[in-house]
């Protein structure tokens, strides 16, 4: 009876599961950490997917814990539950939960995905507090400055107009972005809002998207930490699955949709389809210098020679992974001088162009 108000509860929320619901990375580590020790136990699964679904404090993970504990009461298997939510839950998980459930593993399987997501989480969150200074700086910078032209500047504008006297070019500018933010600011904020609005529905196609990724791996510095962050997962994920001994095929697929940035997933996709012609991973590989390192491939032509490409892949992850570490600790040291050179820049034209006018304005008056 509380299963099937479980699954209706869950139904009328989501509409038959048309509506997928929220499961954070974060959720997932917590979910499958305390699954694999419910299940170590020997509780039985369906009373611990209860318990998760009872005892969650995220909605979204509590709703796909009574979902799954209704698909496996009634003899669905995990794996196959799990793929309700393939969207937020990924292809690798999936696939772990799978072999474990056939070969009578599944609470290792289920600590090893806790373990594994644990690592992916706190590089993604390297990667962005990395990221979290350089735009701290920018909005500052950006906020002082439209306090210092929108406020503060028009308050002795009119004195320097009155004189009618020839003004520097830097003031002239000053005046104009003053004349502008200050009629118009309100039409340029919403023109921002609609272009970032526009931008992130763009971005759902795939063209687009591909393009911003392109684009993304061109930038100086971010594109370098980009391409190592995306590596660092496909060697990860492909040396994991190999592990649990996914087919090879089917890891890099699985490999590929876990990826972020588009132009990894589609040249994945090339290199899968030229393994399943037979030829070596290595091979294909080289195909993309700019997306796969020399190194890489070398190092994978070893692991395929040698019989240990899971190895190999693994130690290659922890390469890159290493790398991303080193760059994300100096890239706050890199960037500094350079945005607070940008800010003193922006703030020494604005003194500059107001301090200028005034000094000519009393050279005139002691003459």
């Amino acid at each position: 009876m509380r299963l099937c108000t479980a699954g209706t509860r869950f139904v009328t929320s989501y509409g038959s599961a048309t509506v997928t619901p929220r499961f954070r990375v974060r959720d997932q580590i917590i979910f499958t950490k305390r699954l694999a020790m419910m299940l170590q136990s020997g509780m039985p699964i369906v009373t611990s997917l209860e318990m998760l679904g009872d005892e969650s404090h995220a909605k979204g993970a509590g709703r796909i814990a009574m979902s799954l504990a209704d698909d496996v009461a009634r003899g669905m298997s995990l794996a196959n539950a799990l793929s309700k939510f393939k969207t937020v839950v990924g292809e690798f998980s999936i696939s772990i939960v799978k072999v474990g459930e056939s070969s009578g593993t599944l609470p290792e399987n289920l600590e090893y995905i806790a373990t594994e997501l644990k690592k992916k989480y706190d590089l993604q969150k390297q990667v962005v507090g990395a990221l979290i200074y350089p735009c701290v700086i920018v909005v500052s910078t950006l906020g002082i400055t439209t306090m210092l032209i929108v406020y503060i500047f028009p308050k002795i504008m009119p004195i320097f107009l009155s004189l009618h006297v020839a003004l520097p070019w830097s003031t002239r500018v000053l005046i104009l972005c003053s004349y502008v933010l200050s009629h118009y600011g309100l039409w340029l904020l919403g023109g921002v809002v609609c272009m970032g609005v526009s931008f992130s529905y763009a971005l759902r196609l795939e063209r687009f998207r591909l393009l911003v990724d392109q684009v993304i791996l061109r930038i100086p510095v971010f594109g370098l930490l980009s391409r190592y962050y995306n590596l660092a997962q496909t060697c990860r994920t492909l040396s994991l699955l190999l592990q649990s001994d996914v087919r090879f095929v089917q890891a890099l697929d699985i490999a590929a949709d876990s990826l972020k940035n588009q132009v990894y997933t589609q040249a994945l996709g090339v290199v899968s389809a030229g393994v399943l012609r037979g030829q070596r991973l290595s091979t294909e590989l080289a195909r993309f210098p700019r997306l796969f390192p020399p190194l890489l491939v070398q190092m994978i032509s070893v692991g395929e020679a040698t019989g240990n490409l899971s190895g190999t892949l693994m130690y290659m992850s922890e390469m890159y992974e290493s790398d991303i570490r080193d760059w994300t600790k100096n890239l706050t040291s890199v960037l500094e001088p350079i945005l607070m050179l940008t800010m003193g820049l922006l703030v020494g034209f604005i003194a500059v162009s107001i301090i200028t006018p005034i000094y000519a304005i009393t050279q005139n008056l002691h003459n």
